[in-house]
């Protein structure tokens, strides 16, 4: 047990004092009405009166799985009106459907609706305590995961936008909560969801830990210690994975962002290896694979013949490497290339151009942009002289392989295909090059070249393509 003067308010004033926050600062707490955020509803009901200063709101989240959701709303505002704080509803719509997960599509649903109520720089409070922490951290021994796994909760972590996820009852046994609640006559709702075991967390809170609780008293204090040090030991992989990753970074002029030198990995401890494209895979934004699929990802990648094109769909992510370089993207990239495409001829009378756009050009959302240069205002930019009377300009992708072009930059002509080749360029990213047309002409590829003969005189104006 933590003591015997418990104080929400005390435990909240304890988390987020490291924090510093500066006046104004919003705190948002995720507010069921059950007795655990009951009570720290009550805690900082407390603290907002001490600390004028910030900002508050109370958010219940209305998931219409039960007969008695009106009745919680209408419980959680009343609350809300007592304790002076101003509350939000939100509705949401739960999937329901064969094999998923109803806790899992809640839990989603609830912070999804959570998170669109924070801005930068707020405060989400949540009422998970030291019980909580427990069955968090069996399930995570249930889905065989590592150190970050069984970190479980933590304290303070980032959440959403530039804003913070506090837990201010973490360290708190469920037990103490019930008694303050007791003692200060709070009432709250009772979900009856929660007697339900066939959902997994309610099974460990009815069946399993009071069973180990009544043969390990102490067990809920000593499996949070153990998350905490998991928590120590993922920090410190997580420092040395930021330290070496960047060094195999590569800025490639296809990709926006950089991609991983498949060569440099190889060259790390098989460990290493793995935490190393955990770190790429991550910070990419995309969801971390099992551990096995993550193996089978790492030996695709690194033993497979260095001209071999893998690549592998995982869950949103599709992997694929090219030139002992890793690249990473959504698994199914939405074609909008006709929403905002947009032409700038400044100069150019209107009329002179005829422009056509081929159908189906995926530029995923790019603009191309066709510019006037006047002699003086070129730069070291190349330009495409203008078309000639009656010679019509358009826009396409995907010439074939075969079709001769002589770059400005090259004394010798070559078919496109080798020119992609010779640029590095990977295959999927070769359909989405925008290639200029006089007539049935090639005469450029945008942000790659301007065929030769086709080069605007130093003393003549010229038109300047480019993507943004």
């Amino acid at each position: 047990m933590k003591s015997e003067s418990f104080s929400p308010f005390a435990e909240l004033a304890l988390a987020i004092a490291p924090l510093q926050l500066k006046p104004g600062t919003r705190l948002v707490l995720a507010y069921s009405g059950g007795v655990d955020s009951q009570v720290l509803a009550a805690g900082l009901a407390e603290f907002a009166k001490a600390h004028s200063e910030f900002n508050y709101l109370l958010v219940h989240v209305h998931h219409g799985l039960s007969d008695n959701a009106d009745q919680w709303q209408g419980h959680c505002e009343t609350m809300a009106a007592q304790y002076g704080l101003p509350i939000r509803v939100k509705r949401v719509e739960v999937k329901t459907g064969a094999r998923m997960s109803l806790e899992a599509n809640a839990r989603e649903a609830r912070y999804q609706a959570l998170s669109q109520e924070l801005t930068p720089g707020d405060l989400l409070l949540t009422a998970h305590h030291q019980d909580d922490q427990l069955e968090t951290l069996l399930l995570a021994l249930k889905r065989g995961l590592g150190p970050k796994g069984l970190a479980a909760m933590g304290k303070v972590q980032p959440f959403a936008e530039q804003a913070y996820l506090v837990r201010p009852l973490l360290e708190v046994p469920r037990p103490e909560i019930e008694a303050y609640a007791k003692a200060q006559g709070i009432t709250h709702i009772e979900d009856e969801s929660n007697q339900d075991d066939r959902f997994d967390r309610n099974f460990l809170r009815l069946e399993i830990i009071p069973a180990l609780k009544a043969r390990w008293p102490a067990i809920a204090q000593t499996a949070s210690r153990s998350a905490q040090l998991c928590a120590e030991q993922q920090a410190l992989i997580d420092e040395e994975v930021n330290a070496r990753l960047p060094l195999m970074l590569v800025k490639v002029r296809h990709s926006v962002k950089p991609v991983l030198d498949l060569n440099l990995l190889s060259k790390q401890p098989p460990l290493w290896q793995t935490q190393l494209l955990r770190g790429f895979i991550s910070d990419s934004g995309f969801a971390l694979p099992s551990y096995a699929q993550l193996k089978q990802l790492l030996e695709q990648l690194l033993l497979a013949r260095e001209d071999a094109q893998v690549e592998v769909r995982l869950d949103g992510m599709l992997v694929r490497r090219y030139r002992q370089h890793l690249y990473l993207s959504q698994a199914k990239a939405v074609a909008t290339a006709r929403v905002g495409f947009s032409l700038a001829l400044d100069g150019i009378a209107s009329g002179a151009l005829c422009w056509s756009i081929d159908a189906g050009e995926p530029l995923y959302g790019e603009h191309l942009y066709g510019e006037y240069v006047a002699p003086g205002d070129r730069g070291d930019r190349i330009c495409l002289r203008l078309p000639k009377t009656g010679e019509q300009v358009r826009l396409g992708f995907n010439a074939p392989g075969a079709t001769r072009c002589h770059p400005h930059y090259r004394s010798k002509g070559r078919e496109l295909k080798k020119l992609w080749q010779e640029l590095a360029l990977p295959p999927w990213e070769r359909e989405r090059v925008v290639l200029v047309y006089f007539d049935d002409k090639l005469v450029a590829a945008v942000g790659y070249w301007v065929e030769k003969t086709f080069v605007a005189d130093s003393d003549q104006p010229g038109l300047h393509f480019y993507l943004k």
